[in-house]
């Protein structure tokens, strides 16, 4: 699936959505990118993975890791088509049992991709291979379906190789110059493109 035709099946399945939204950072934004929506659409889920897959290019690890929650499925997907293994880090720790932070088969010295949906800031992605370095496994790449363009790829790459699919800036372009949108749309879109070459 070429990146356009991914970028219009995130809109018209709702994936991109325009008005007034707080995001996690804190900020405010008049667009909001929920990819938690993927897994209701198996086919879109497949071609994210697929594209986040494609984007790796000369990278090398032994075990895959989707940061939670919302890149839990899209590593499942790279997991099942590739036979690779998969390891999970949990949001909290188990009072009960192993009380392991990170589930899943694995020996020290292994390298784990991380996968995650959006960069802002990059901080989810940190936290997550934090707790994989934690327990002995090596972190090297970092992937991610899109990069929001607010600082977190230079955050990561100090310290990782970081692969996106896509940038902010270049699916709003793409949406811009498409039939599919509405004109109040076109505007928020314009507007916000005019704020990013402004900074």
């Amino acid at each position: 699936m070429s990146h356009e035709a991914l970028i219009f099946s995130l809109y018209q399945t709702g994936v991109i959505q325009f008005g007034q939204f707080q995001l996690k950072s804190g900020q405010t934004s008049s667009l909001y990118l929920n990819l938690r929506k993927i897994i209701s659409y198996p086919s879109l889920l497949q071609n994210v993975s697929a594209a986040l897959w494609d984007s790796l290019q000369g990278a090398s690890f032994d075990l895959i890791c989707g940061v939670p929650y919302t890149a839990l499925p899209i590593a499942t997907c790279i997991s099942l088509a590739h036979d690779l293994p998969m390891v999970i880090r949990r949001k909290e720790k188990k009072e009960y049992g192993t009380k392991q932070m990170i589930e899943g088969e694995f020996k020290p010295g292994q390298t784990c991709l991380l996968v995650e949906d959006i960069i802002t800031t990059g901080s989810s992605l940190m936290e997550t291979a934090l707790e994989l370095e934690k327990v002995g496994l090596r972190v090297t790449d970092v992937a991610a379906l899109i990069d929001r363009e607010q600082g977190g790829r230079e955050n990561l790459e100090k310290k990782y190789k970081v692969h996106t699919v896509l940038s902010l800036s270049s699916l709003l372009t793409t949406l811009l110059h498409s039939t599919f949108i509405s004109s109040s749309e076109r505007h928020l879109i314009e507007q916000f493109l005019g704020e990013k070459a402004g900074k």
